[in-house]
Protein backbone atom coordinates (compact mmCIF):
# COMPACT_ATOMS: atom_id res chain seq x y z
CA UNK A 1 0.00 0.00 0.00
CA UNK A 2 1.26 3.28 -1.17
CA UNK A 3 0.53 5.72 1.69
CA UNK A 4 2.35 9.16 -0.56
CA UNK A 5 0.78 12.13 -1.97
CA UNK A 6 -0.64 15.69 -0.52
CA UNK A 7 -3.07 15.12 2.26
CA UNK A 8 -5.85 17.36 3.70
CA UNK A 9 -8.38 16.38 6.81
CA UNK A 10 -12.19 16.67 6.80
CA UNK A 11 -13.13 18.69 8.86
CA UNK A 12 -16.55 18.10 9.72
CA UNK A 13 -15.34 16.03 12.96
CA UNK A 14 -15.21 17.72 15.63
CA UNK A 15 -15.25 20.69 13.46
CA UNK A 16 -15.28 23.20 16.77
CA UNK A 17 -12.96 22.13 18.95
CA UNK A 18 -10.28 21.41 16.21
CA UNK A 19 -11.06 25.01 14.79
CA UNK A 20 -11.73 27.90 17.51
CA UNK A 21 -11.43 25.52 20.03
CA UNK A 22 -13.33 23.87 23.17
CA UNK A 23 -15.43 25.31 25.90
CA UNK A 24 -13.03 26.14 29.17
CA UNK A 25 -13.99 22.77 31.48
CA UNK A 26 -15.16 20.79 29.21
CA UNK A 27 -13.30 17.54 29.50
CA UNK A 28 -16.74 15.14 29.17
CA UNK A 29 -15.97 11.93 27.22
CA UNK A 30 -11.85 11.87 28.49
CA UNK A 31 -10.85 9.83 30.62
CA UNK A 32 -8.45 11.76 32.60
CA UNK A 33 -6.82 11.59 35.99
CA UNK A 34 -7.52 13.92 38.79
CA UNK A 35 -4.21 15.20 38.72
CA UNK A 36 -5.07 16.08 34.93
CA UNK A 37 -7.97 17.38 36.19
CA UNK A 38 -6.37 19.84 38.65
CA UNK A 39 -4.31 20.68 35.54
CA UNK A 40 -6.65 21.87 33.89
CA UNK A 41 -8.69 23.61 35.79
CA UNK A 42 -5.45 25.91 37.01
CA UNK A 43 -4.79 26.16 33.11
CA UNK A 44 -5.53 30.67 31.97
CA UNK A 45 -6.33 30.97 28.27
CA UNK A 46 -4.66 34.24 28.48
CA UNK A 47 -1.33 31.45 28.66
CA UNK A 48 -1.69 31.52 24.99
CA UNK A 49 -1.11 35.27 25.31
CA UNK A 50 2.84 34.38 26.68
CA UNK A 51 5.73 34.92 23.95
CA UNK A 52 6.65 31.55 25.22
CA UNK A 53 3.26 29.57 24.33
CA UNK A 54 2.92 31.54 20.88
CA UNK A 55 4.27 29.70 18.40
CA UNK A 56 4.15 26.12 20.45
CA UNK A 57 3.76 23.27 18.56
CA UNK A 58 1.13 20.86 18.59
CA UNK A 59 2.76 17.68 19.69
CA UNK A 60 2.23 14.94 17.69
CA UNK A 61 -0.73 13.24 19.34
CA UNK A 62 -2.75 16.21 18.48
CA UNK A 63 -1.43 18.05 15.23
CA UNK A 64 -2.89 15.34 13.17
CA UNK A 65 -6.53 16.97 14.44
CA UNK A 66 -5.99 20.66 13.43
CA UNK A 67 -6.30 22.32 10.31
CA UNK A 68 -3.24 21.36 8.27
CA UNK A 69 -1.59 20.12 4.80
CA UNK A 70 0.19 16.83 5.14
CA UNK A 71 2.45 15.63 2.44
CA UNK A 72 3.70 11.92 2.83
CA UNK A 73 6.68 10.35 0.82
CA UNK A 74 8.91 7.21 1.23
CA UNK A 75 12.46 7.00 1.66
CA UNK A 76 14.28 4.56 0.40
CA UNK A 77 17.59 2.87 -0.03
CA UNK A 78 18.99 4.28 -3.50
CA UNK A 79 21.15 0.57 -3.93
CA UNK A 80 18.68 -1.82 -2.87
CA UNK A 81 15.34 0.03 -2.88
CA UNK A 82 14.70 -1.30 0.41
CA UNK A 83 12.00 0.69 2.32
CA UNK A 84 14.07 2.92 5.36
CA UNK A 85 11.28 5.73 5.99
CA UNK A 86 8.01 6.92 5.43
CA UNK A 87 8.05 10.84 5.97
CA UNK A 88 5.46 13.23 7.05
CA UNK A 89 5.43 17.05 6.56
CA UNK A 90 2.39 18.61 7.76
CA UNK A 91 2.58 22.98 7.57
CA UNK A 92 0.89 23.54 10.64
CA UNK A 93 4.14 24.59 12.40
CA UNK A 94 6.23 23.14 9.86
CA UNK A 95 7.22 19.90 11.27
CA UNK A 96 9.24 17.12 9.55
CA UNK A 97 8.56 13.74 10.89
CA UNK A 98 10.30 10.34 10.20
CA UNK A 99 8.48 6.83 10.41
CA UNK A 100 11.51 4.38 10.70
CA UNK A 101 10.56 1.54 9.09
CA UNK A 102 13.93 -0.31 8.61
CA UNK A 103 13.34 -2.39 12.19
CA UNK A 104 15.77 0.17 14.29
CA UNK A 105 14.77 -0.24 17.98
CA UNK A 106 13.80 2.75 20.20
CA UNK A 107 16.33 4.89 21.59
CA UNK A 108 17.22 5.00 25.51
CA UNK A 109 14.40 7.04 27.71
CA UNK A 110 16.92 9.57 28.21
CA UNK A 111 17.40 10.56 24.77
CA UNK A 112 15.77 14.21 23.65
CA UNK A 113 12.44 14.07 23.85
CA UNK A 114 10.69 16.32 20.78
CA UNK A 115 7.34 17.51 19.04
CA UNK A 116 6.74 14.76 16.97
CA UNK A 117 8.91 12.03 19.27
CA UNK A 118 10.96 8.90 18.12
CA UNK A 119 8.37 6.34 15.68
CA UNK A 120 8.97 2.73 14.44
CA UNK A 121 6.46 1.59 11.58
CA UNK A 122 5.43 -1.74 10.23
CA UNK A 123 2.82 -3.32 7.31
CA UNK A 124 -0.01 -4.97 9.29
CA UNK A 125 -1.43 -6.02 5.58
CA UNK A 126 -2.60 -2.78 4.17
CA UNK A 127 -2.64 -0.54 7.43
CA UNK A 128 0.48 1.07 8.33
CA UNK A 129 0.72 0.47 11.99
CA UNK A 130 3.23 3.06 14.01
CA UNK A 131 5.03 3.38 17.82
CA UNK A 132 6.19 6.70 19.06
CA UNK A 133 7.78 7.33 22.48
CA UNK A 134 10.14 10.26 23.29
CA UNK A 135 7.41 12.95 23.32
CA UNK A 136 7.27 16.68 24.93
CA UNK A 137 4.12 17.30 27.39
CA UNK A 138 1.79 17.97 24.78
CA UNK A 139 -2.05 18.95 24.53
CA UNK A 140 -4.83 16.04 24.88
CA UNK A 141 -7.54 18.76 24.31
CA UNK A 142 -6.54 22.66 23.46
CA UNK A 143 -8.12 24.01 26.83
CA UNK A 144 -5.66 23.29 29.86
CA UNK A 145 -4.98 19.22 29.28
CA UNK A 146 -2.27 17.94 28.74
CA UNK A 147 -0.33 14.75 28.38
CA UNK A 148 3.38 14.42 30.02
CA UNK A 149 6.74 13.54 28.28
CA UNK A 150 6.05 9.86 29.13
CA UNK A 151 3.40 8.86 26.71
CA UNK A 152 3.48 6.97 23.99
CA UNK A 153 1.35 6.67 21.03
CA UNK A 154 -0.02 3.93 18.40
CA UNK A 155 -1.54 5.03 15.39
CA UNK A 156 -2.98 2.84 12.26
CA UNK A 157 -3.06 4.73 8.82
CA UNK A 158 -5.69 2.73 6.25
CA UNK A 159 -6.19 4.22 2.90
CA UNK A 160 -9.48 3.88 0.88
CA UNK A 161 -8.52 4.77 -2.17
CA UNK A 162 -8.39 9.15 -2.07
CA UNK A 163 -9.21 8.69 1.63
CA UNK A 164 -7.17 8.06 4.30
CA UNK A 165 -7.96 7.27 8.18
CA UNK A 166 -5.86 8.15 10.62
CA UNK A 167 -6.38 6.53 14.00
CA UNK A 168 -4.42 6.93 16.97
CA UNK A 169 -4.32 5.54 20.71
CA UNK A 170 -2.38 7.61 23.47
CA UNK A 171 -1.72 6.03 26.67
CA UNK A 172 -0.50 7.95 29.77
CA UNK A 173 -1.26 6.28 33.04
CA UNK A 174 0.22 10.18 34.72
CA UNK A 175 -2.65 11.98 32.91
CA UNK A 176 -5.31 9.04 31.66
CA UNK A 177 -7.07 6.35 33.31
CA UNK A 178 -7.13 4.36 29.79
CA UNK A 179 -6.34 4.99 26.41
CA UNK A 180 -7.54 8.12 24.73
CA UNK A 181 -8.63 6.50 20.82
CA UNK A 182 -9.06 9.39 17.96
CA UNK A 183 -10.13 8.71 14.64
CA UNK A 184 -9.71 11.22 11.87
CA UNK A 185 -10.37 11.27 8.08
CA UNK A 186 -8.64 12.81 5.46
CA UNK A 187 -8.93 13.32 1.69
CA UNK A 188 -5.89 13.47 -1.37
CA UNK A 189 -5.86 16.72 -2.75
CA UNK A 190 -4.81 16.70 -6.42
CA UNK A 191 -3.86 20.22 -6.21
CA UNK A 192 -0.73 21.50 -4.82
CA UNK A 193 -1.80 25.26 -4.70
CA UNK A 194 -1.91 24.84 -0.61
CA UNK A 195 0.55 26.55 1.92
CA UNK A 196 2.73 24.96 3.38
CA UNK A 197 4.73 27.37 5.52
CA UNK A 198 3.77 29.05 9.08
CA UNK A 199 5.17 31.68 9.66
CA UNK A 200 4.91 32.73 13.23
CA UNK A 201 6.64 35.40 15.32
CA UNK A 202 5.78 35.47 18.69
CA UNK A 203 5.61 39.21 20.03
CA UNK A 204 4.46 41.22 23.73
CA UNK A 205 0.62 41.20 23.26
CA UNK A 206 -0.10 42.04 26.91
CA UNK A 207 2.74 43.81 29.33
CA UNK A 208 2.91 41.35 32.48
CA UNK A 209 5.70 41.53 35.09
CA UNK A 210 8.94 39.48 34.39
CA UNK A 211 7.88 35.81 35.42
CA UNK A 212 4.33 35.81 35.72
CA UNK A 213 2.31 33.02 33.97
CA UNK A 214 -1.05 33.29 33.87
CA UNK A 215 -3.48 30.09 36.34
CA UNK A 216 -6.14 30.14 38.96
CA UNK A 217 -5.23 28.25 42.09
CA UNK A 218 -7.19 25.61 43.45
CA UNK A 219 -11.26 26.57 43.85
CA UNK A 220 -10.80 30.18 42.24
CA UNK A 221 -11.55 29.03 38.36
CA UNK A 222 -14.34 31.30 37.41
CA UNK A 223 -15.33 29.45 34.31
CA UNK A 224 -16.04 25.96 36.33
CA UNK A 225 -19.58 25.87 35.99
CA UNK A 226 -19.98 28.20 32.38
CA UNK A 227 -19.76 24.90 30.41
CA UNK A 228 -22.37 22.97 32.16
CA UNK A 229 -24.83 25.42 33.19
CA UNK A 230 -24.62 26.29 28.88
CA UNK A 231 -25.55 22.99 28.05
CA UNK A 232 -27.75 21.71 31.79
CA UNK A 233 -25.35 19.19 32.65
CA UNK A 234 -24.01 18.17 35.76
CA UNK A 235 -20.58 20.32 36.55
CA UNK A 236 -19.17 16.51 37.77
CA UNK A 237 -20.22 15.30 34.20
CA UNK A 238 -18.24 18.29 32.50
CA UNK A 239 -15.43 17.55 34.32
CA UNK A 240 -14.61 14.26 32.79
CA UNK A 241 -13.92 11.36 33.54
CA UNK A 242 -13.50 7.36 31.85
CA UNK A 243 -17.15 6.98 32.57
CA UNK A 244 -18.36 9.82 30.65
CA UNK A 245 -17.42 8.45 27.55
CA UNK A 246 -19.78 5.46 28.02
CA UNK A 247 -23.14 5.15 27.11
CA UNK A 248 -24.05 3.76 30.79
CA UNK A 249 -23.32 7.30 32.19
CA UNK A 250 -26.38 8.35 31.02
CA UNK A 251 -28.20 6.01 33.60
CA UNK A 252 -26.50 8.00 36.53
CA UNK A 253 -27.75 11.54 34.87
CA UNK A 254 -31.51 10.32 35.41
CA UNK A 255 -32.66 13.14 38.26
CA UNK A 256 -30.42 16.02 37.65
CA UNK A 257 -31.15 18.93 35.71
CA UNK A 258 -29.62 16.97 32.95
CA UNK A 259 -31.53 17.26 29.24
Amino acid sequence: MDLAGNWGPIMHEDQHERGPGPELANYVGIPITDGARMYGLAWDASRFTIPEHQCEVHILSYIYRGPYNLRIWEERDPVSQKLIAIKHYIDNYQQSRTIWMDGRSHPPEAAPHTWMGFSTGKWDGNILTVYTTHLKWGWIRRNGLRHTDQATLTEHFIRHGDHLTHTSILTDPATLTEPLIKTTDLVLRLQNGQAWLYPCEPVVEIVRPKGTVPHYLPGENPFLREFADLYKIPVGAALGGAETSYPEYQSKLKGTNAR
